[in-house]
């Protein structure tokens, strides 16, 4: 059974759930009830209601007892006995039921309309007579004063066959090309019939007159509603003496009153799909319509929801169970559906245990519809393996991800991660521990990298907390140390405040002076509230407090300014310092390489054994590149050859232009961008010289005044002579 809830209306499905086959022997369907939990769940109202494979029409006979149902394949009639809940009999047809009608009480009357013209009569022990009508039928009506069979299809003509007489009787002329669906009125036996025109015309047995036209079609059209093709009659049904419900090809129905030719209401089913059928639920002043989709429940006098039910497969028929509130459902599936809402109506006689069910569910906290699936993205597949299983029965889109069967879900889960349980119990046991500690006395810690920024933001705001208690609205502001955007600036090493750098000398005397600022005026702030809450008599006292703020503001300026001066004087210092430390360390160097260079192997080897003797440690400063102790000898070098022979080296070892600073050895290499124009003059002026030098001849005997001869005599008796 399913459970489920539209507009605060339970609506319980008692045909959910597995249906065993019918091939199955009666042992093994009892094996399968008692390992199949699913199929001991199940509530089996009425024993095989079902049909082998669809169900085009359901009704139930007027004492109740009975529930017919024509189906296929192969085309049949059953009959079900509600007081034993079980199947009573069944008949196969000859062909497809198109429509049938129950004439008696109970199930002694039958009347067929098949889709091949012909008419089959079925009394109590079965098959009693066949006959045929003129065109192929779509619908049939019976008028129990004159035993009259009224037949509409694809004519104009409206065929009676008198079942009393066993013959034909003259037909009813209509204006319509054909007509889908007729009915008659119970009261006072008014026959209606809906055309493909959009019309329904009305006429009285008694007369054989045409009594009344309604154009139905005009009447359906809306508002702001698309017209897409000529709506038809699909549906009707009358109710008492006055009202009548007509449903059309394109999902309206209208609720006339038969005095007026304007409909009341108007109904839109908003699928755009042929109402299939109609029924007026009289205790609670309902209309139940529905078409291939959805069953719609609503007040047939403000058109306001009750209820809908939209069943997994395409509906054909629906039946309501007099007096109660269970409906039963014709579908495009062997199964058969059974509702049973307990708003519409009490249960039947035969099932009356159904509210005494419902009522210990409505007690009981009630399983939603998707109890079953777990929703998953399509993220949540890709980490669990599962995205190849898209598009397939197992998974079923819903909005932005899918509903998967939960048994699935946790098979799949418990194989993916197989320590889940482990690091659950893990969590919950730190979770626990962690609240634990908070109830202890909190020390503060501070962090590892920066511990002096830290310390200062502490200071701070605990400064900042203190005065929004004061205050009697004030919010303290979130911390930086509390800031999950900020905490790499405690944890990784790199982010290290270098404190001996030259920016963080030159920037500290200003920051500092501005924290400063910041606390005497958060003291001032703290003096002034305190003083507001005494007495309104001293107004005067802030101006001369502002004059004395403006004083210590200049002396702050100034003594910061003094500070900056003081530290870049120190930096100057430093630098020169180590750029005379370096120019003698280059020097030193210089006469090392000059001695090595003049004197002799001797003097060599003794120069290398006094340098091997004493070691020389040298500091390499933060920002600089080692390279060699020959740098600065090249460079003097360099210093004292010619502009011509440094191009010279320049072009054979590049440029070696490095500027040595405190920060570090950088060097800059700029590359001028040719435009468009300038590459395509250039290009072609280098395809003109290759040109040319292809065309021109040499004339390297004309510099020479001896002649072309003269060359060729030497180089023959030079190669007598080798």
């Amino acid at each position: 059974m399913q459970i489920s809830s539209v507009n605060d209306v339970k609506i319980y499905n008692l045909s959910h759930g597995k249906s065993l086959p019918e091939w199955l022997s009666d042992r093994k369907k009892r094996q399968l009830q008692k390992k199949d939990v699913d199929i001991q769940r199940r509530i089996e109202l009425i024993q095989d209601f079902e049909m082998p494979t669809v169900c085009t029409a359901i009704k139930v006979s007027r004492d109740g007892q009975f529930v017919l149902a024509a189906g296929t394949y192969k085309p049949r009639i059953r009959c079900y006995d509600t007081y034993q809940l079980s199947l009573k009999f069944e008949r196969c047809l000859d062909s497809d039921v198109v429509a049938f009608d129950i004439l008696s009480d109970d199930y002694s009357k039958l009347v067929f309309l098949h889709c091949d013209r012909y008419v089959e009569f079925h009394s109590q022990h079965g098959h009693y007579y066949k006959t045929r009508i003129p065109k192929f039928g779509r619908d049939f009506s019976y008028h129990y004063p004159s035993c009259d069979l009224y037949f509409v299809g694809a004519s104009s003509e409206v065929f009676r066959l008198n079942l009393e007489q066993g013959r034909f009787l003259n037909s009813l002329q209509t204006d319509a090309v054909e007509n889908n669906v007729c009915d008659i009125n119970p009261v006072h036996h008014l026959f209606a019939t809906g055309s493909s025109e959009g019309r329904v015309e009305c006429w009285d047995p008694r007369v054989r007159n045409r009594v009344g036209l309604l154009d139905c079609a005009l009447s359906s059209l809306t508002e702001g509603a698309e017209v897409q093709g000529l709506p038809s009659i699909t549906a009707l049904k009358f109710n008492g003496s006055l009202a009548m419900a007509v449903g059309t090809s394109t999902g309206q129905v209208l609720h006339y009153d038969l005095r007026s030719s304007q409909p009341l209401l108007v109904k839109d089913h908003f699928y755009n799909l042929p109402i299939k059928s109609l029924n007026f639920h009289d205790q609670l002043d309902l209309i139940v319509s529905a078409d291939s989709k959805i069953i719609k429940v609503w007040n047939k006098d403000t058109g306001k929801l009750f209820s809908s039910i939209q069943p997994q497969t395409h509906i054909n028929d629906v039946c309501i169970y007099p007096n109660s509130g269970m409906l039963f459902t014709a579908n495009e599936d062997p199964k058969m559906n059974t509702f049973y809402i307990p708003a519409l109506g009490p249960a039947p006689r035969w099932c009356s245990f159904l509210d005494n069910l419902t009522e210990e569910l409505e007690e009981s906290p009630e399983s939603t519809v998707y109890d079953d699936y777990k929703f998953v993205t399509r993220k949540d597949l890709e980490n669990l393996g599962l995205s190849h299983l898209v598009g397939s029965s197992l998974l079923r889109a819903y909005m932005h991800g899918y509903f998967m069967d939960i048994r699935l879900y946790h098979k799949v889960k418990s194989m993916a991660n197989p320590f889940a349980y482990e690091e659950y119990r893990k969590d919950k046991i730190r979770q626990k521990i962690e609240e634990s500690r908070t109830q202890r006395v909190q020390v503060k810690k501070l962090p590892k990298v920066n511990k002096e920024l830290a310390l200062k933001l502490m200071e701070e705001g605990d400064d900042e907390a203190e005065m929004t208690s004061r205050k009697k609205k004030g919010k303290a502001l979130p911390s930086i140390l509390g800031d999950d955007r900020f905490k790499m600036m405690f944890e990784n090493p790199e982010y290290q405040v270098d404190e001996q750098s030259e920016e963080f000398r030159l920037l500290n005397p200003i920051v500092s002076k501005v924290e400063q600022k910041r606390k005497k005026k958060l003291r001032l702030l703290a003096q002034q509230a305190a003083a507001s809450q005494q007495a309104a008599e001293d107004e005067e006292e802030p101006e001369g407090k502002g004059s004395s703020e403006e004083e210590s503001s200049d002396d702050d300026d100034k003594s910061w300014v003094e500070e900056v001066r003081e530290q870049r004087r120190l930096l100057w210092q430093e630098g020169r310092d180590r750029r005379r430390q370096e120019r003698k360390e280059g020097d030193r160097n210089t006469v090392l390489l000059e001695r090595e260079q003049s004197g002799g192997g001797k003097t060599s080897n003794t120069a290398e054994s006094k340098k091997s003797s004493q070691l020389q440690f040298y500091q390499i400063k933060a920002g600089e590149e080692f390279r060699s102790f020959n740098d600065m000898a090249r460079k003097q070098k360099l210093q004292k050859t010619s502009l011509e022979d440094r191009l010279k080296l320049e072009e054979h070892t590049g440029p070696n232009n490095v500027a040595d600073t405190a920060v570090g050895s950088k060097q800059l290499t700029f590359t001028l961008k040719k435009s468009e124009q300038q590459t395509k003059q250039q290009q072609a002026e280098r395809e003109h010289h290759e040109e040319r030098k292809k065309l021109r001849r040499s004339a390297g005997h004309l510099s020479s005044g001896r002649g072309r001869g003269w060359g060729g005599r030497g180089r023959g008796r030079g190669r007598g002579r080798r």
